[in-house]
């Protein structure tokens, strides 16, 4: 069997087993194992326990457990709730402003934890209710949730970008970096489609009721969210200005978020333990499909493959951006079947041959990365996050509910992946200020 029919059979072996429901780190390390052992050469497993070995002897690695360790600590220490307080008093009276606020506190969530289905399920739980109960149209609440929850994607401390620059070889503070433009554009378009929806199409959104709040009330509010945003400067401020590596950094939130905890008097010795098996499993998870796809990508790179797309799109005489359009298409389709990470770690290493080829950059193609998988999240009808809701959901409302609310946000992703692909400065400009400082 030549080199290229192996290549056909591990990417049809691939599809097949993923629709079986098994388990996508067994999935491609036992692929991985079947065609090196069956088709290629015994002897070529050592190349498998090279590429596993060299990976988990990788320190940058250690900053994922410490983030997602971080975000179970910050979840029971009733911050959440303390945000949505203090949203709510200063966007109550604003026609929209609850939806407004959990935009915001989705912002300031993903620039806490970077796990995007905790901000989901928190707003699903907080802030749903709330705006159905005052009569908030439920396709623009589900909408705004499920959109603003995948924030965390993009903006820094995000796991997926950890992976991503792991994976890519590139800075991984500059790629963390360079998801707070992209990310607070979007933040920012969602607001933009709330108030127009507020403002232009009477019946969505009700007139407030929420009578005047006294400006001392607001300013008061305001300490609710002091240790959050001493929290997050602290640590994107090290990062950003070199003070601490992201491993560092990851190190410091956790011993803030723990300060936190103790200081509002809700961290027992449960509560860390639940945290802490959390962080266990969800890095454990993290690390077996890591695992198997670089079982699966040394196999797909040893035979070959690689070289052989290359020849193929060197052959195609298209434009650059249509090739970035297709395997944005493709990232977006594997978002709606596969986990984020598995997305990385199997579609990185084929890429990046080409993107450097394309002379593009591989931050900003990382950006353009984190978007499209975003968008796959919320696309219908098996994103992601279309799924996070789903327990929560009010009984009288279903799924066509949510998959209806996501459409103009879905619109709104593609406008931003369109905005940042055409001018790749506004996310290039921060990270490269780091080599300044």
């Amino acid at each position: 069997m030549s080199s290229n029919e192996i290549l056909i059979v591990m990417f049809l072996g691939l599809t097949l087993f993923m629709f079986t429901g098994l388990p996508i780190a067994f999935v491609l390390g036992g692929l991985s194992l079947l065609i090196t052992v069956t088709l290629w050469n015994a002897d070529a497993v050592v190349i498998l326990l090279l590429q596993i070995f060299d990976t988990m002897r990788s320190e940058s690695l250690l900053g994922i457990p410490l983030y997602i360790l971080m975000a179970g600590i910050l979840q029971r220490t009733g911050i959440i709730e303390e945000l949505y307080h203090v949203m709510e008093i200063w966007f109550g009276r604003l026609r929209g402003g609850l939806a407004i606020g959990t935009v915001v506190i989705c912002v300031l969530m993903a620039a806490m934890t970077g796990v995007v289905g905790a901000a989901v399920t928190a707003m699903a739980l907080l802030a749903m209710p709330e705006m159905l109960k005052r009569g908030y149209n439920p396709e623009l609440v589900t909408g705004t949730i499920c959109a603003s929850g995948t924030l965390g994607v993009l903006i820094p401390p995000s796991v997926l970008t950890i992976v991503y620059a792991v994976t890519a070889q590139v800075s991984i503070g500059k790629m963390l970096i360079a998801g707070i433009t992209p990310g607070i554009v979007l933040a920012a378009l969602y607001i933009l489609y709330i108030l127009y929806m507020a403002y232009f199409k009477p019946g969505h959104i009700p007139a407030s009721v929420q009578g005047a709040v006294p400006f001392s009330q607001k300013m008061k509010s305001l300490k609710g969210i002091i240790l959050p945003a001493l929290l997050i400067a602290l640590i994107l401020g090290s990062i950003f200005t070199g003070a601490a590596t992201p491993t560092d950094a990851a190190a410091v939130g956790v011993v803030g978020a723990l300060l936190i905890g103790l200081f509002k008097r809700k961290l027992s010795f449960k509560s860390l333990q639940d945290a802490s098996v959390e962080t266990l499993k969800a890095s454990a998870m993290i690390l077996w499909i890591t695992i198997g796809a670089k079982a699966y990508v040394a196999i797909f790179t040893g035979l070959g493959g690689a070289d052989t797309l290359l020849e193929m799109i060197k052959e195609l005489n298209v434009h650059p951006y249509v090739i970035l359009a297709c395997m944005m298409l493709i990232l977006i389709f594997l978002g709606t079947v596969l986990d984020e990470i598995g997305i990385i770690l199997l579609t990185v290493p084929v890429f990046l041959p080409i993107v450097r080829m394309l002379g593009f950059d591989e931050i900003w193609f990382g950006v353009l990365f984190a978007i499209t998988i975003q968008t796959g999240y919320i696309s219908p009808p098996f994103g992601y996050t279309l799924f996070y809701i789903k327990g929560p959901l009010p009984s009288h409302l279903n799924m066509g509910v949510v998959y209806r609310g996501v459409v103009p946000f879905l619109l709104l992703q593609i406008l931003a992946l369109i905005l940042f692909a055409m001018f790749p400065n506004l996310v290039t400009w921060l990270p490269n200020l780091m080599e300044l400082n």
